[in-house]
């Protein structure tokens, strides 16, 4: 149940009187927005095995919210994490549902649901021009030619990129490739957006305009990282530390431990342990 919020008050005539109608409708819209575009998932004593090395160690959560970071060494199963969220792996046992399905089994369903932008764009980008990359996901979603080119358009002009359209991905910058990854996805409208480490690899001034453009997401969002400051202003923070939940809650509480446990290991003279 959404609650309304404090009414902006102060005198006046019908103006101001219209005026403060106008903008408690516009703070009651944004909560109702900001409700309807949580996540929920939900992780029941998941396991999975690779190789015979476990990467996931019987992990249990139940998450709800706007904004959801994912924090953890790396090596310890965030990436992982969220290609089981995003239904790209299979878990060895347990079970997995994000916004309502299991990503995994509803392949058909998950294609709506969630949208996951790779730490390299590389690794996603498989069509040769911008808009061609871009088509691929709606076209997969049933959209026809004319409706994915029309959608395509206006996404490109969304992000202020028309005169991307023809551009060769190959001649892109990565921090740009990126940003074509990311239209990509929001080009197909998914309820939840996954970033896993999406500023890995890019210079500051590239980091400081993909995350503008992170401001554009109106789905909800699972953000992966190793680092705690792209986390701070989040919903909740999960800590995976070798393949297990090691701590949930909010980021003002989960942030502080683990920045704490980092510099409690670096610290310590663990290169002295390597041997030939």
């Amino acid at each position: 149940m959404v609650s309304k919020p404090d009414l902006i008050k102060f005198g006046g005539g019908p103006r101001k009187t219209e005026l403060l109608i106008s903008i408690n409708a516009a703070l009651y819209k944004n909560m109702i927005n900001e409700t309807q575009n949580q996540v929920t998932f939900a992780l029941q004593n998941v396991c999975l095995t690779q190789d015979n090395k476990v990467i996931l160690r019987d992990v249990t959560v139940r998450e709800n919210a706007r904004r959801i970071g994912i924090v953890g060494r790396n090596g310890s199963g965030k990436t992982t994490l969220a290609r089981v969220l995003s239904g790209l792996v299979a878990v060895t046992s347990g079970h997995v549902e994000i916004g309502g399905i299991d990503p995994a089994k509803n392949r058909k369903a998950a294609i709506n649901t969630v949208g996951i932008l790779f730490q390299n764009p590389d690794h996603q980008i498989i069509f040769p021009t911008v808009e061609e990359e871009i088509a691929f996901g709606l076209l997969q979603q049933g959209h026809s030619k004319k409706d994915a080119a029309d959608l395509v358009r206006k996404t490109l002009v969304d992000f202020d990129r028309a005169h991307w359209a023809k551009a060769a991905v190959h001649q892109l910058s990565q921090g740009q490739k990126q940003l074509v990854c990311l239209m990509s996805i929001l080009a197909m409208r998914p309820k939840i957006v996954i970033l896993d480490e999406p500023f890995s690899g890019l210079d500051l001034p590239t980091k400081m305009q993909l995350a503008r453009a992170f401001t554009k997401i109106d789905s909800a969002i699972i953000h992966i990282s190793h680092d705690p400051e792209h986390l701070k202003s989040y919903d909740r923070v999960l800590w995976i530390d070798e393949g297990a939940l090691r701590m949930q809650g909010s980021a003002e509480a989960v942030l502080p431990a683990f920045i704490g446990e980092m510099e409690r290991i670096g610290e310590a003279d663990d290169l002295a342990q390597f041997t030939d």
